[in-house]
Parts: C-alpha cells; sequence; structure tokens
C-alpha cells in the first residue's frame, strides 16, 4: 500500500496541502493518512490526564475526523483515509509515525498565510526537510495537483553517485510517466574537470529515465532555480538537501529553507 501522510495544523496552508495529497493519493491509488500533533497544556494536577488536556485532545480528534469526512465526501469514498493523532514536540513525533507507515510521500503545507503561521509551519517545514529521511512534498498556498508530467531536479554534480536517490527518483519517474529535467545552476559558465566528470557519471546512472540536462548561469541560484521551475512548467521540483555543521550553517544560508519558502512550485526533498 502507497501510503500518502499528509501532516496538518488546521490552518488554510495546511488543507490545501491536504487537498493536495488526496489528490496525488487517487493518482497512484494510494491511502490518505491525516496527521496532527498537538502539545499538552502545562498543568498542575494529581489527575493521570488533566480536563485540559482531555479537551485539547478531544478538540484535536474532532477537527481531524472532521477532515477525514470532508475527503471521503469530495471522492466519494473512492480515497481511502485515515487518522493519526500524537501529542509532543512535531518533528519527533512526523518521524515516529513516518516509520510507523513507511509513506510513499510525506506531504505538508510550505508556509501559512500569516506572517505567525509562516513562522511557526513554516519553521516546522524547512526543518522536516532537512532532516527527515522519507520523501517530503511541501505545497504552496495556491499550489493543487492536476497531475505530475515535469520532475525537476536541483543537482550539483557533487559526488553524484553517493548523493543521488536513484531508486526513489525511477519510482516517481515511472509511476507518473513523467519527463525528468536535470538543472545544474552556477554563478559562471566555466565547467570544471570536476563537473564533467560527474555529469558524465550521472547521465549514465539516470540513462533508462532519459532526462534533459539544463545548465544555466545565474548569480542567485536561488532565485534561478525558481525561475527555471516555472518558464519550464515544472509540477515538482526535487532537492536533495545537504547536512552541514553547525559553524557552516551560521555562516551560509540554506537553499533549501530559501526555494521551499518561495517557491510557486511544490518541493520534493529526497535524501
Amino acid at each position: 500500500m502507497k501510503y500518502i501522510l499528509v501532516a496538518t495544523d488546521f490552518s488554510p496552508a495546511a488543507e490545501n496541502a491536504l487537498n493536495y495529497a488526496a489528490d496525488m493519493a487517487l493518482a497512484v491509488h494510494g491511502k490518505l493518512v491525516i496527521f496532527h500533533v498537538y502539545q499538552l497544556p502545562v498543568v498542575y494536577t494529581e489527575l493521570p490526564v488533566s480536563p485540559e488536556a482531555a479537551l485539547v485532545m478531544k478538540d484535536a480528534e474532532a477537527s481531524l475526523n472532521a477532515l477525514r469526512q470532508k475527503i471521503l465526501n469530495r471522492f466519494e469514498a473512492r480515497v481511502e483515509v485515515e487518522t493519526a493523532l500524537r501529542s509532543g514536540t512535531f518533528f519527533e513525533e512526523l518521524e515516529s509515525v513516518s516509520n510507523f507507515f513507511e509513506p510513499y510521500v510525506v506531504v505538508m503545507g510550505s508556509q501559512g498565510t500569516t506572517s505567525a503561521d509562516r513562522f511557526l509551519f513554516g519553521g516546522h517545514t524547512v526543518y522536516a526537510m532537512q532532516h527527515l529521511q522519507w520523501p517530503l512534498i511541501t505545497v504552496p498556498p495556491k499550489a493543487k495537483f492536476l497531475f505530475i508530467h515535469n520532475i525537476g531536479m536541483a543537482c550539483d554534480f557533487n559526488n553524484v553517485v553517493e548523493s543521488i536517490p536513484i531508486d526513489e527518483l525511477k519510482i516517481l519517474v515511472d509511476d507518473f510517466k513523467a519527463s525528468l529535467h536535470i538543472l545544474n545552476i552556477g554563478k559562471s559558465t566555466d565547467f570544471s574537470p570536476n563537473l564533467v566528470f560527474e555529469s558524465a557519471m550521472l547521465q549514465e546512472m539516470l540513462l533508462s529515465m532519459k532526462p534533459e540536462y539544463h545548465f544555466i548561469t545565474n548569480a542567485n541560484i536561488d532565485e534561478g532555480i525558481i525561475q527555471f521551475a516555472e518558464d519550464h512548467n515544472i509540477d515538482l521540483l526535487i532537492v536533495l538537501p545537504k547536512r552541514h555543521s553547525l559553524l557552516a550553517r551560521m555562516i551560509r544560508k540554506s537553499h533549501t529553507k530559501q526555494i521551499v519558502l518561495h517557491s510557486h512550485v511544490p518541493v520534493l526533498s529526497l535524501h
């Protein structure tokens, strides 16, 4: 069974991501799992479960069930839907429930509609993109799932044998019969010997998927990737987050974060 796990905080951006996930579940004949993490209020009581905590849990269950029924009504039960409710820290619970379901993909809204939503839910999303080991799609507030005809993948051609998840990429391309576009973008038109070697290695690795390669020069890498996705009608943009040391994170910005928060195209992170 292909599980599509969608995380929600019940915001408009999260509901849009839910609709995207439901349409994808229908397209791949998968099962939708709607997931929510709630935090218990800090109370001082001798009871094992305080009245306040019980109320928070009850409200969360009711909201999840309402979303489930809404999806069932929309698709006339053509999509199987279940819910998962956890309490605790968002990422830890997301990781736990993902390990349980082993999802085809996890789906989240890329940001909220208000500045507070963007700070809170957007922060969760970026952290999950960088650390969750399961495929994760972030959905911009206005993005809709029509179908995935064109898949774009941004690649720096650095250590491609170890960094490119070939199996996951092939599953996506095959499932949607999609065209694959490989994008390399830099600040210079000069191609180093290493870039030429790595690109040749990648061409051999992806030979069966018959990708189209694009080499673009742009001083702003994030802006160039986003613009390429829009100009070439990319339906799903793949990024390969790289982990950096604490010192490195302090002195350099995250390309993943910039792309997730500013792209108008759904972004998929593959580790």
